[in-house]
Order: C-alpha cells, then structure tokens, then sequence
C-alpha cells in the first residue's frame, strides 16, 4: 500500500532506472542504489490523480511516521477513527488525549483523556478529563471565531501564502540534480576502469538523501499552502447559518488542539491559532 501512494506514476511524473541489468544474458535485474544514473521526469503522461491531493497524501505521510508524544517523546499509534484522534495534546506532558468510554457512578459518557495519566496515573501527569461534547462545542467556537472576524483572518490568510510562496526549493533540487549527474559519471567511468568507487558511491547516497529531505519539505510547504486556500476559501464561502460540529470540516481546518487547565487552543492548518476559555 505505501508504494502505490507513493508512486509518482499517479501524478504524470516517471523516475527513470529504478533497477539495472547485472546480466544480459538472464535479464537479471536489481534495485539502483546509485551504481548507474536515475532521471526524474516530470508530466512524462497522463495523471489519473491530481497532483495536489497526492501532495496531501505525501504530507499525511510523513506526520503519521513521525507521531510521537510525552516527555519521552513516545511512539504513538496513529488513529483514523474520529477527526480528534492524534491531534489533541496535553500542555502538561506533551502526550496525547485519547477518547475513553467512561463510567462514573453508574453514569457512562465519553471522554477525552491524556494518555500519561491512563497509562500511569495522576501522579505522572494530573491533565483534566474533557468530555467529548466540551471538546467538540470549543472546536466549533474556534471556527466560528474565525469565520466571525473572517475580513481581518483573510488578510492573515495571504500573508501566509506569500511566506509560503517564498520558500520555493527549486533551484536547491535543480543543484542536487547536477551535482548527482556529475557523480553517477564518474562513477560509471569508475567502475568501465575497474577502480574503486566507494567514495562517490557514498556522495552520491548522501546526496539522494539531501534530496529526500527537500522534497519532503516542499511536500509540508504545498500540503501548507493548500490548507491555507482551503480556510480561505471555506471563509468566502460559508454563508451565515448556525455551524455545528461536523467530523470532515475539523479534518479539513484543524491541525492541533491543546488542552490547557482554564483553556483550549485551536491550530488551524492555515496558521491560525485561536483560544476558547474551558
């Protein structure tokens, strides 16, 4: 499954040489770890995905790899269940809130609770316990901040766009590929010549890597300037009725919520950062 989302066949791009023939007389091939040159192509055919949503994907990727939480900075399990799974932390010790059925006195509702005190009780973090329906109606009261004063939050709005705009990598990629190029030579001339080429194969691995982490950043730089649209356009949009809360709208607008003893804070994926009073 990872490699199909992935696959940047899906968006009209090819990289080329992914694996090389060892023998030509079985047709043997293996994977290319930099022994003969790899191209990227860019609109090589026609996408069946746009490349926006798959910019999304390549973005949800990497938060949910790297989901840790606590003092300890702790492996967490993502959760895709409710739209408030992962995103809701505790201002304490930095864990995360995990949604509970709770029973007390005979009474049963659900709850939102930090997984520090679950897993080791109140003496390692004393986090309050939100019921689920105080969570929900201070997420709406967050959206509805923004949406009431949505004329000042716009320009906020583009000025975000603009910062993002400036962070353009395309000359940092179109470096790395020359200098990659110039190496893969090399090493192919290394290798016609029967030397050793331990040390341009190891420049060429750091390299790669140089531009995985690149990439990755355009990947948070685009996946941030479409959320930002998305707010902005959900501001133009939205029309005066009573917002309720809704499970696809807080998966679409809000990245991070923390939950402080006397308050809340809302983080949009747009940028914007709104406190509701508990």
């Amino acid at each position: 499954m990872k490699k199909i989302l992935q696959n940047e066949k899906y968006i009209g791009d090819a990289l080329q040489q992914k694996t090389y023939t060892v023998d030509f007389l079985s047709k043997k091939r293996v994977k290319n770890n930099g022994i003969v040159p790899q191209y990227y192509v860019e609109n090589s055919h026609e996408p069946i995905i746009p490349r926006d949503l798959y910019m999304q994907v390549q973005e949800e990727m990497v938060r949910r790899a790297n989901l840790h939480s606590g003092a300890k900075r702790k492996k967490r399990v993502y959760s895709s269940k409710y739209a408030l799974s992962s995103i809701v932390y505790c201002f304490k010790c930095g864990d995360i809130y995990r949604r509970i059925a709770w029973s007390n006195r005979g009474k049963h509702s659900t709850v939102w609770r930090c997984c520090t005190r679950v897993e080791h009780g109140p003496k390692k973090c004393d986090a309050p316990t939100i019921q689920e329906s105080d969570l929900q109606n201070a997420v709406v009261k967050a959206i509805q901040k923004v949406w009431g004063g949505k004329d000042a939050f716009l320009s906020v709005l583009e000025e975000n766009i603009k910062t993002v705009l400036e962070n353009e990598s395309g000359e940092q990629i179109e470096e790395i590929d020359h200098k990659l190029e110039e190496l893969q030579q090399e090493l192919l001339q290394l290798a016609s010549d029967k030397k050793g080429y331990g040390n341009v194969a190891d420049a060429i691995h750091k390299l790669r890597g140089q531009r995985q982490n690149v990439l990755t950043r355009d990947v948070v730089r685009d996946g941030r300037r479409q959320r930002i649209e998305e707010m902005r356009d959900f501001l133009e949009k939205q029309i005066n009725e009573p917002l309720g809360y809704d499970e696809q709208l807080v998966r679409r607008l809000v990245e991070k919520v923390t939950v402080y003893d006397d308050r809340m804070t809302m983080e949009f994926k747009s940028g914007l950062e709104i406190d509701v009073e508990r």
